[in-house]
């Protein structure tokens, strides 16, 4: 009961902000009690969020990559951890950008990051939006979301100083503010993968269905607390990113070498799934 109540910290601070707004008699009790309001908010907030560092080391869970494809590594556990932050079971969580080799048919190059104009540009125009997204592992599906439109990039500065205040607000609110649209799965022995930013109305699973690795649930998009389309892909130990701990896990894929590897690539390296022939071959 009192995590729940922790859980609604959001409003709690909203509440302050807008006794703080509506004031229009300078010092007293509306203002006073904004202030307050911000402040026991404020503390829910962190207290929840140090609660969800986790309390012991674990080994990591072997999963498949989410995707097929050439991706780039970003924000993840390979360079540090926590990779994100604590809150929102996010201590080991990753994003991946397609970054296909230039030279491939069909593979337009991103648009660049630019300081001050365009503000953003629409989703489509990235590599990464439409991209299929694949279950990690056998799982049952648990959560989803859909509804949720794929808004502008934000790859530029007044696109950066935009997301960081939209994102805090974001915060403030239910999950799926900052995840967007999203699909959650229970693949067994306390462990559930979640999927964000994914394209409004390109979920092919629902709750309750049975998928298997590798199978394609959704496409990528850019909904959510996004700067630009990616995969927000994150395991934890429970299906409440308010209360749930992060969990490490690990890939087998191949580098832009063509080694085959085991772990999470560091930040700016190069990540695929490898091919059924050898995962069966890696089992065998």
């Amino acid at each position: 009961m009192l995590s729940g109540l922790w859980k609604r910290h959001g409003l709690i601070f909203g509440a302050g902000a807008l006794c703080i707004l509506v004031n229009k008699q300078g010092l007293g009790p509306l203002w006073y009690t904004g202030v307050a309001l911000l402040a026991i908010g404020g503390l829910m907030r962190w207290t929840l969020a140090r609660r969800q560092r986790p309390s012991r080391e674990r080994a990591p869970v072997p999963v498949q990559v989410p995707v097929a494809g050439r991706w780039m590594a970003l924000n993840g556990p390979g360079t540090k951890v926590p990779s994100h932050v604590h809150s929102h079971a996010q201590t080991y969580a990753i994003d991946l950008k397609c970054d296909p080799l230039q030279d491939e048919a069909d593979s337009p190059a991103a648009p660049p990051f630019r300081r001050l104009w365009p503000f953003g540009r629409r989703p489509r125009l990235y590599p990464s939006f439409g991209m299929p997204v694949l279950a990690p592992a056998d799982g049952v599906v648990v959560a989803t979301a859909s509804r949720q439109r794929d808004h502008l990039s934000r790859m530029s500065l007044p696109g950066f100083a935009y997301l960081f205040v939209e994102g805090f607000i974001r915060s403030l609110g239910r999950p799926c503010h900052l995840w967007g649209n999203y699909i959650l799965l229970d693949l067994g022995k306390g462990v559930y993968a979640g999927h964000a930013h994914l394209r409004r109305g390109s979920l092919r699973v629902a709750v309750g269905d049975r998928v298997t690795a590798g199978q394609q649930m959704a496409e990528c998009g850019n909904s959510g607390n996004s700067s630009e389309p990616h995969l927000h892909f994150q395991l934890m130990d429970g299906p409440d990113v308010m209360t749930a701990h992060g969990l490490p896990f690990e890939w087998r894929y191949r580098d832009d070498d063509g080694m085959e590897q085991t772990g999470v690539p560091e930040d700016f390296a190069h990540v695929q799934a490898l091919s059924r022939h050898d995962e069966l071959r890696k089992q065998r």
